[in-house]
């Protein structure tokens, strides 16, 4: 049959969105490829780079139940991070609701959890009001009790688009994130009110599922670990003799294995 091509599509883009804004981990995209077979079923593979290391982002449409669930079936890298906003981690799962509510209520009352680009001043807090003993107008400063600031910036392009969502009123925390413009400020923005106000803490672990291990020939991440490699290779070579496979298969496994070796 034929592949969806629209799905195929939305698959491409939101993979896309969500490694570079629900995973916050300082890797920049710049590699995609999807993969697909004429039933619909599809493969991402996608890489990111700082400013040393690269990592790899794998999906397998058969393991995505929701695009914004815990979604990958590998992320490679040999540099686990330290405070990386995941918002695909279980843990974030009431963050994304609460996330989610913020923009169903109307987004206008965020301003005030953000700081502004320029400081508060103390004229910001005075007034005058009549004095109930002489009748005359006396000033008085008004500070309020608690006032939480949350030191990043939501710009007028960026609430624009968060009034936008609320035009819209996105049904799920994945419809809200499909939406064009909700880029990783925003996402970071409503996660940190989240938490702030709500108590919702979002996952602040990197996801890195996998990284290398054998090192490369070129010395990056590490040199090859010769004891690990053969260990692997022995490893293949078993799974290859104890598989369910007719005997010319077998040796066909085992010589491709036998040449990708001598090729190392």
């Amino acid at each position: 049959s034929t592949p969806d091509i629209e799905q195929l599509k939305y698959s491409s883009r939101m993979s896309a969105k969500v490694d570079n804004s629900l995973i916050q981990d300082d890797y920049s995209l710049y590699h995609h490829c999807l993969v697909f077979d004429e039933k619909g079923n599809w493969t991402v593979i996608q890489q990111g780079m700082n400013d040393s290391y690269a990592r790899r982002y794998q999906w397998l449409s058969e393991g995505v139940k929701s695009f914004v669930e815990e979604p990958h079936s590998g992320i490679a890298s040999d540099d686990i991070k330290p405070d990386v906003l995941d918002m695909t981690a279980r843990e974030s799962y009431k963050t994304q609701d609460v996330s989610l509510d913020l923009i169903l209520d109307g987004p206008e009352h965020l301003r005030q959890y953000f700081s502004k680009k320029n400081q508060t001043r103390l004229d910001d807090f005075t007034g005058s009001r009549l004095d109930n003993f002489t009748g005359r107008k006396v000033d008085e400063l008004s500070l309020p009790p608690r006032h939480h600031i949350i030191d990043m910036d939501i710009t007028e392009k960026g609430m624009k688009v968060l009034k936008e969502a609320y035009e819209l009123q996105p049904s799920s925390y994945e419809e809200l994130v499909s939406l064009r413009g909700m880029g990783p400020q925003k996402i970071r923005a409503l996660a940190l009110v989240s938490d702030l106000v709500y108590g919702t803490r979002p996952s602040w672990r990197d996801p890195v599922k996998y990284s290398f291990a054998h090192g490369g020939k070129d010395g990056f991440p590490f040199p090859v670990d010769r004891d690990t490699y053969d260990k692997s290779i022995s490893t293949l070579k078993d799974a290859v003799e104890s598989a369910r496979l007719g005997e010319k298969d077998k040796q066909n496994a085992i010589r491709r294995l036998s040449q990708f070796i001598s090729d190392e």
